[in-house]
Protein backbone atom coordinates (compact mmCIF):
# COMPACT_ATOMS: atom_id res chain seq x y z
CA UNK A 1 0.00 0.00 0.00
CA UNK A 2 1.30 3.42 -0.93
CA UNK A 3 1.89 5.93 1.84
CA UNK A 4 -0.21 9.05 1.26
CA UNK A 5 2.42 11.37 2.77
CA UNK A 6 5.06 10.11 0.34
CA UNK A 7 2.54 10.41 -2.50
CA UNK A 8 2.11 14.06 -1.56
CA UNK A 9 5.92 14.52 -1.65
CA UNK A 10 5.95 13.08 -5.16
CA UNK A 11 3.15 15.43 -6.22
CA UNK A 12 5.20 18.41 -5.02
CA UNK A 13 8.29 17.20 -6.88
CA UNK A 14 6.25 16.76 -10.09
CA UNK A 15 4.70 20.20 -9.68
CA UNK A 16 8.00 22.01 -9.00
CA UNK A 17 10.07 20.02 -11.51
CA UNK A 18 12.98 19.09 -9.18
CA UNK A 19 13.72 17.49 -5.84
CA UNK A 20 15.64 20.58 -4.67
CA UNK A 21 12.76 22.92 -5.50
CA UNK A 22 10.37 20.60 -3.69
CA UNK A 23 12.71 20.52 -0.68
CA UNK A 24 12.84 24.31 -0.58
CA UNK A 25 9.08 24.45 -0.89
CA UNK A 26 8.42 21.98 1.92
CA UNK A 27 11.31 22.85 4.24
CA UNK A 28 13.05 19.46 3.93
CA UNK A 29 16.53 18.56 2.75
CA UNK A 30 16.85 17.16 -0.78
CA UNK A 31 18.32 13.93 0.62
CA UNK A 32 15.34 13.43 2.93
CA UNK A 33 12.92 13.74 0.03
CA UNK A 34 15.05 11.43 -2.14
CA UNK A 35 15.00 8.79 0.60
CA UNK A 36 11.19 9.01 0.93
CA UNK A 37 10.72 8.81 -2.82
CA UNK A 38 12.95 5.73 -2.96
CA UNK A 39 10.70 4.06 -0.38
CA UNK A 40 7.61 5.09 -2.39
CA UNK A 41 9.07 3.53 -5.55
CA UNK A 42 9.69 0.27 -3.64
CA UNK A 43 6.06 0.37 -2.46
CA UNK A 44 4.86 1.01 -6.01
CA UNK A 45 7.20 -1.58 -7.55
CA UNK A 46 7.89 0.70 -10.50
CA UNK A 47 9.99 3.79 -11.26
CA UNK A 48 8.13 7.02 -10.62
CA UNK A 49 10.71 9.62 -11.66
CA UNK A 50 13.30 9.91 -14.41
CA UNK A 51 16.15 12.42 -14.74
CA UNK A 52 15.48 15.24 -17.17
CA UNK A 53 18.22 17.84 -17.57
CA UNK A 54 18.99 19.25 -14.15
CA UNK A 55 15.64 18.17 -12.78
CA UNK A 56 13.34 15.19 -12.86
CA UNK A 57 10.19 14.28 -14.75
CA UNK A 58 7.47 11.79 -13.81
CA UNK A 59 7.18 8.49 -15.57
CA UNK A 60 3.70 7.39 -16.63
CA UNK A 61 3.39 5.65 -13.25
CA UNK A 62 4.66 8.78 -11.49
CA UNK A 63 2.05 10.95 -13.20
CA UNK A 64 -0.64 8.50 -12.15
CA UNK A 65 0.49 8.50 -8.51
CA UNK A 66 0.80 12.31 -8.47
CA UNK A 67 -2.72 12.71 -9.89
CA UNK A 68 -4.13 10.27 -7.31
CA UNK A 69 -2.27 12.16 -4.58
CA UNK A 70 -4.01 15.36 -5.67
CA UNK A 71 -7.40 13.63 -5.60
CA UNK A 72 -6.70 12.16 -2.16
CA UNK A 73 -5.63 15.57 -0.88
CA UNK A 74 -8.93 17.07 -2.09
CA UNK A 75 -10.92 14.28 -0.45
CA UNK A 76 -9.06 14.72 2.84
CA UNK A 77 -9.66 18.48 2.76
CA UNK A 78 -13.37 17.99 2.10
CA UNK A 79 -13.56 15.35 4.83
CA UNK A 80 -11.95 17.73 7.29
CA UNK A 81 -14.47 20.42 6.37
CA UNK A 82 -17.38 18.01 6.82
CA UNK A 83 -16.03 16.79 10.16
CA UNK A 84 -15.71 20.38 11.38
CA UNK A 85 -19.32 20.98 10.34
CA UNK A 86 -20.46 17.86 12.17
CA UNK A 87 -18.53 18.92 15.25
CA UNK A 88 -20.36 22.24 15.09
CA UNK A 89 -23.66 20.38 14.79
CA UNK A 90 -24.23 21.05 11.09
CA UNK A 91 -25.33 17.85 9.38
CA UNK A 92 -24.98 17.32 5.66
CA UNK A 93 -28.71 16.75 5.14
CA UNK A 94 -31.78 17.95 7.02
CA UNK A 95 -35.24 16.58 6.24
CA UNK A 96 -38.18 18.74 7.33
CA UNK A 97 -41.84 17.81 6.84
CA UNK A 98 -44.96 19.94 7.28
CA UNK A 99 -48.63 20.29 6.35
CA UNK A 100 -49.78 22.48 3.47
CA UNK A 101 -50.70 25.72 5.28
CA UNK A 102 -47.38 25.71 7.16
CA UNK A 103 -45.69 25.17 3.83
CA UNK A 104 -47.41 28.23 2.42
CA UNK A 105 -46.90 30.65 5.31
CA UNK A 106 -44.03 29.61 7.60
CA UNK A 107 -41.54 27.26 5.97
CA UNK A 108 -40.47 29.15 2.80
CA UNK A 109 -38.87 32.19 4.51
CA UNK A 110 -37.19 29.95 7.10
CA UNK A 111 -35.75 27.61 4.45
CA UNK A 112 -34.62 30.53 2.28
CA UNK A 113 -32.83 32.20 5.20
CA UNK A 114 -31.15 28.95 6.27
CA UNK A 115 -29.92 28.20 2.76
CA UNK A 116 -28.36 31.65 2.53
CA UNK A 117 -26.54 31.07 5.82
CA UNK A 118 -25.53 27.41 5.30
CA UNK A 119 -25.43 26.42 1.62
CA UNK A 120 -23.33 23.39 2.60
CA UNK A 121 -26.34 21.78 4.32
CA UNK A 122 -28.79 20.09 1.94
CA UNK A 123 -32.29 20.92 3.17
CA UNK A 124 -35.09 18.61 2.06
CA UNK A 125 -38.42 20.36 2.80
CA UNK A 126 -41.58 18.49 1.81
CA UNK A 127 -45.32 18.67 2.43
CA UNK A 128 -46.56 15.48 4.09
CA UNK A 129 -50.01 14.08 4.91
CA UNK A 130 -48.60 12.90 8.25
CA UNK A 131 -45.47 14.87 9.26
CA UNK A 132 -45.32 13.38 12.76
CA UNK A 133 -45.34 9.81 11.47
CA UNK A 134 -42.41 10.57 9.17
CA UNK A 135 -40.29 11.73 12.13
CA UNK A 136 -41.36 8.71 14.21
CA UNK A 137 -40.35 6.41 11.33
CA UNK A 138 -37.00 8.24 10.87
CA UNK A 139 -38.04 9.37 7.39
CA UNK A 140 -37.56 12.99 8.54
CA UNK A 141 -35.49 14.87 11.12
CA UNK A 142 -37.95 17.65 11.91
CA UNK A 143 -41.67 18.22 11.41
CA UNK A 144 -44.28 20.89 12.00
CA UNK A 145 -47.40 19.23 13.39
CA UNK A 146 -50.82 20.54 14.38
CA UNK A 147 -53.15 19.59 17.23
CA UNK A 148 -56.72 20.88 17.49
CA UNK A 149 -57.96 22.04 20.93
CA UNK A 150 -55.45 20.09 22.97
CA UNK A 151 -51.82 19.36 23.68
CA UNK A 152 -49.51 17.21 21.60
CA UNK A 153 -48.78 13.73 22.90
CA UNK A 154 -45.08 13.44 22.13
CA UNK A 155 -44.03 9.92 21.07
CA UNK A 156 -40.93 8.41 22.71
CA UNK A 157 -37.64 9.43 21.11
CA UNK A 158 -38.89 12.86 20.01
CA UNK A 159 -38.78 16.36 21.43
CA UNK A 160 -41.47 18.97 20.80
CA UNK A 161 -41.46 22.77 21.00
CA UNK A 162 -44.62 24.88 20.87
CA UNK A 163 -44.49 27.20 17.85
CA UNK A 164 -47.84 28.94 17.49
CA UNK A 165 -51.47 29.02 18.60
CA UNK A 166 -53.45 29.29 15.36
CA UNK A 167 -57.12 30.23 15.92
CA UNK A 168 -59.80 28.90 13.59
CA UNK A 169 -61.90 31.29 11.53
CA UNK A 170 -65.21 30.78 9.81
CA UNK A 171 -65.02 31.51 6.08
CA UNK A 172 -68.24 32.86 4.56
CA UNK A 173 -69.35 33.96 1.09
CA UNK A 174 -69.09 37.73 0.78
CA UNK A 175 -72.86 38.13 0.62
CA UNK A 176 -73.59 35.90 3.61
CA UNK A 177 -76.03 37.20 6.23
CA UNK A 178 -73.24 37.12 8.86
CA UNK A 179 -70.51 38.58 6.66
CA UNK A 180 -70.74 41.96 8.37
CA UNK A 181 -70.32 40.46 11.86
CA UNK A 182 -66.93 40.83 13.50
CA UNK A 183 -67.42 37.67 15.57
CA UNK A 184 -69.69 34.72 14.80
CA UNK A 185 -71.21 32.28 17.29
CA UNK A 186 -70.73 28.81 15.85
CA UNK A 187 -74.32 27.89 16.80
CA UNK A 188 -75.52 30.58 14.35
CA UNK A 189 -74.23 28.33 11.56
CA UNK A 190 -76.11 25.19 12.63
CA UNK A 191 -78.42 25.29 9.60
CA UNK A 192 -75.68 26.04 7.08
CA UNK A 193 -74.18 23.61 4.61
CA UNK A 194 -70.45 23.04 5.08
CA UNK A 195 -67.41 22.65 2.88
CA UNK A 196 -65.05 20.15 4.46
CA UNK A 197 -61.47 19.25 3.68
CA UNK A 198 -60.79 15.57 3.13
CA UNK A 199 -59.29 14.05 6.27
CA UNK A 200 -60.74 16.71 8.60
CA UNK A 201 -64.17 15.18 9.19
CA UNK A 202 -63.45 14.31 12.80
CA UNK A 203 -62.22 17.80 13.60
CA UNK A 204 -65.19 19.60 12.07
CA UNK A 205 -67.73 17.25 13.67
CA UNK A 206 -66.11 17.58 17.09
CA UNK A 207 -65.99 21.39 16.95
CA UNK A 208 -69.61 21.66 15.81
CA UNK A 209 -70.73 19.15 18.45
CA UNK A 210 -69.40 21.53 21.12
CA UNK A 211 -71.87 24.11 19.76
CA UNK A 212 -74.73 21.59 19.84
CA UNK A 213 -75.15 20.53 16.22
CA UNK A 214 -73.85 18.17 13.55
CA UNK A 215 -72.59 19.81 10.34
CA UNK A 216 -74.38 19.13 7.06
CA UNK A 217 -71.63 18.48 4.52
CA UNK A 218 -72.26 19.87 1.05
CA UNK A 219 -68.83 19.29 -0.48
CA UNK A 220 -65.64 17.48 0.53
CA UNK A 221 -62.63 19.19 -1.03
CA UNK A 222 -59.08 17.91 -1.46
CA UNK A 223 -57.25 21.18 -0.85
CA UNK A 224 -57.54 24.68 0.56
CA UNK A 225 -58.05 26.51 -2.75
CA UNK A 226 -60.79 24.13 -3.88
CA UNK A 227 -62.63 24.54 -0.57
CA UNK A 228 -62.26 28.30 -0.85
CA UNK A 229 -63.73 28.22 -4.34
CA UNK A 230 -66.84 26.37 -3.18
CA UNK A 231 -67.35 28.89 -0.37
CA UNK A 232 -66.95 31.77 -2.83
CA UNK A 233 -69.61 30.17 -5.05
CA UNK A 234 -72.06 30.23 -2.14
CA UNK A 235 -72.25 26.44 -1.76
CA UNK A 236 -71.41 26.45 1.93
CA UNK A 237 -69.25 27.77 4.74
CA UNK A 238 -66.07 26.34 6.19
CA UNK A 239 -63.63 26.52 9.08
CA UNK A 240 -60.02 27.43 8.34
CA UNK A 241 -56.98 28.18 10.52
CA UNK A 242 -55.95 31.82 10.50
CA UNK A 243 -52.50 30.77 9.28
CA UNK A 244 -54.07 29.36 6.13
CA UNK A 245 -55.74 32.72 5.50
CA UNK A 246 -52.59 34.76 6.07
CA UNK A 247 -52.11 35.42 2.36
CA UNK A 248 -55.69 36.70 2.03
CA UNK A 249 -59.07 35.03 2.24
CA UNK A 250 -59.97 35.95 -1.34
CA UNK A 251 -62.08 38.67 -2.94
CA UNK A 252 -65.35 36.69 -2.79
CA UNK A 253 -65.14 35.41 0.78
CA UNK A 254 -64.67 36.85 4.25
CA UNK A 255 -63.09 35.29 7.36
CA UNK A 256 -64.56 36.02 10.79
CA UNK A 257 -63.55 35.19 14.35
CA UNK A 258 -65.38 32.35 16.09
CA UNK A 259 -66.73 32.12 19.60
CA UNK A 260 -68.61 29.57 21.66
CA UNK A 261 -66.37 27.73 21.05
CA UNK A 262 -63.24 29.63 20.07
CA UNK A 263 -61.26 26.78 18.60
CA UNK A 264 -57.45 26.80 18.36
CA UNK A 265 -55.00 24.74 16.37
CA UNK A 266 -51.67 24.43 18.18
CA UNK A 267 -48.52 24.08 16.10
CA UNK A 268 -45.41 22.28 17.33
CA UNK A 269 -41.95 21.66 15.94
CA UNK A 270 -41.01 18.04 16.53
CA UNK A 271 -37.42 16.75 16.23
CA UNK A 272 -35.81 13.35 16.67
CA UNK A 273 -33.88 13.27 19.96
CA UNK A 274 -30.57 12.05 18.40
CA UNK A 275 -30.37 15.26 16.32
CA UNK A 276 -32.26 17.67 18.59
CA UNK A 277 -29.03 19.31 19.81
CA UNK A 278 -27.58 19.81 16.33
CA UNK A 279 -27.02 23.37 15.22
CA UNK A 280 -29.37 22.81 12.26
CA UNK A 281 -32.24 21.98 14.63
CA UNK A 282 -31.64 25.06 16.77
CA UNK A 283 -31.24 27.43 13.83
CA UNK A 284 -34.23 26.09 11.91
CA UNK A 285 -36.39 26.50 15.02
CA UNK A 286 -35.19 30.10 15.40
CA UNK A 287 -35.97 30.85 11.77
CA UNK A 288 -39.43 29.26 11.99
CA UNK A 289 -40.15 31.43 15.02
CA UNK A 290 -38.95 34.47 13.07
CA UNK A 291 -41.31 33.53 10.22
CA UNK A 292 -44.22 33.21 12.65
CA UNK A 293 -43.38 36.58 14.19
CA UNK A 294 -43.20 38.25 10.79
CA UNK A 295 -46.51 36.77 9.66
Amino acid sequence: MLDTRRMELLRTVVRTGSIRAAADNLGYTPSAISQQLAVLEREAGVALLAKEGRGVAPTAAGRLVAERAEAISAILAETGKDLAALQAGLVGRWRIRFFATAGAAIVPPAVAAFRREHPEVRLEPCVSPDPLREVVDDDADMAIVAVYDGELEVPPGLTATHLLDDPLRVVLPKGHRLARSRVVDLAELADEEWIELQGCAGQLARICAAAGFSPKIAVRADDFLTAQGFVAAGLGVRLAPALGLSTGAGADVVARRLRRPESIRRLYVVVREPVADHAVAHRMLELLRDAVGAG
